[in-house]
Parts: structure tokens; C-alpha cells; sequence
């Protein structure tokens, strides 16, 4: 094996996702053969270069682990959390360190992909590679077909507009249900969506990933993704 980016190398131990890599190196968190590196283009020779992060040398990963999680609400998505709440890595039974891909609100439940696999993990959050996650949402009032195209079209969170929605009417009423898909990951930004076109989200429920859906999860549970479904994710 030739040189690799530093960023590219921690993702693949299996440390964390690219894009906090790169954050840690610009933090000085990082050192190779013992000088801490802040430069984002360094390479090194995975081969005779030794890496630490945060003292503490990383390797290579055997194996990648991939894990779904049916997410309850009441926990929050990180490994370890300042507050002291339940983390969803409290509901994994496994030596192995893994990280979440991405996040879902201490509030929202739903489909959670786990992984030690950095350079998945990027591409898999990476807005650049249009990967598809789909919400079931429960919304207070009666939604109008104006709302549900303006969703579609993209509306203004921030100062920013969202990109298109695919979305579609599941029940309409005093509680409306919306399937929506995007393929962005703003931070609650399918609430602020809903909050813009004037409907406030009473309960939000992740039910596709990419190619990955909840089939065969209880809440609160999780299994091993298949051959067949890391496969699907990885292409």
C-alpha cells in the first residue's frame, strides 16, 4: 500500500468519520512519528508511519463492523454523553468500538446505522452523495397539498434553503402523517422543515437509510447488517 491522506487513514481505523478527523487534526489532536501534524493534505505511509490521536496510537481495523439500531426516543446519539443521559451505544452489547452514522434527536426514534468504517461513514452523511433517509412524521393539524408541494420544492430554514423533498400524504386529519425522504442531515431539520410550512412535528420516526430499512428490529433492538445489505450500502 502506497501513501494515503491522514484524514483517509484515521477514518479507516476506525476511530471516527473523516469529517471529524479533519477537525481533530486542525485541533492538534494528532501526531505522526511523534510531531503533531495540522495540515489537512499531509499523507503518510500507513506501512512505517506511526499515527496517534490523542496520545494514543491507532491501527488498522481486522474487520469492519456494521450494526442497525431501532433507536426508542429518550436516548441520545453519541458514544458518550456530558449529561450523563442514555446513549444509543447503552443499547450495543459489543467490545468492538463503533460510532453512530450521523444523528437522530434525542426525541425522534427510528433506524440508526452504526459502524466502525470511517470512509463509509462519510460517504454515507456526505450531502455530495445524495443518500436518501426517509421519516415517518406525525404532524399537528390538517396539511395542505400547498405545504406538501412546498416541501418538495425546498423551504427556507435559517437563511437556508433546503434542497427537494420527496414526500407523500399518509393520513390526513387532525393528526396528519407525512412520509418525507431527504438526502441532507441539518441538525432537526425535518421538524424545521415542518415548522416552516407552519406544522409542528408531534412525533418523527426514521424508517429507511439509504437501501437499509427497519425490517426485522423491535425498538430498542439491533442486529448485524447482512452481506447483501452492506453490499447495497456500500454501492
Amino acid at each position: 500500500m502506497g501513501e494515503e491522506r491522514l484524514q483517509k487513514y484515521i477514518a479507516r481505523c476506525g476511530v471516527t468519520s473523516r469529517r471529524k478527523a479533519e477537525e481533530l487534526i486542525l485541533k492538534g489532536n494528532v501526531k505522526v512519528n511523534g510531531k503533531i501534524i495540522k495540515e489537512l493534505g499531509t499523507k503518510i505511509n500507513p506501512e512505517k508511519d506511526i499515527v496517534s490521536v490523542n496520545n494514543k496510537r491507532i491501527f488498522e481495523k481486522a474487520n469492519n463492523i456494521y450494526i442497525k439500531l431501532y433507536k426508542p426516543e429518550g436516548y441520545v446519539t453519541t458514544v458518550k454523553d456530558q449529561f450523563n443521559r442514555k446513549t444509543v451505544i447503552d443499547l450495543i452489547n459489543i467490545k468492538e468500538r463503533i460510532y453512530p452514522v450521523g444523528r437522530l434527536d434525542y426525541n425522534t426514534s427510528g433506524l440508526l446505522l452504526l459502524t466502525n468504517d470511517g470512509e463509509l461513514a462519510n460517504k454515507l452523511i456526505h450531502p455530495s452523495y445524495q443518500i436518501y433517509k426517509t421519516y415517518e412524521a406525525h404532524l399537528k393539524g390538517n396539511i395542505s397539498s400547498y405545504a406538501i408541494d412546498k416541501l418538495r420544492s425546498g423551504v427556507l430554514i435559517e437563511n437556508y434553503k433546503t434542497a427537494p423533498a420527496k414526500v407523500n400524504l399518509l393520513k390526513a386529519g387532525k393528526v396528519s402523517i407525512v412520509e418525507i425522504s431527504i438526502y441532507e442531515g441539518k441538525n432537526r431539520q425535518v421538524r424545521k422543515m415542518f415548522d416552516a410550512v407552519g406544522h409542528k412535528v408531534v412525533k418523527l420516526k426514521r424508517t429507511v437509510f439509504g437501501t437499509i430499512n427497519l425490517k426485522g428490529l423491535e425498538k430498542g433492538q439491533w442486529k448485524y447488517l447482512s452481506e447483501d445489505e452492506i453490499k447495497l450500502l456500500k454501492r
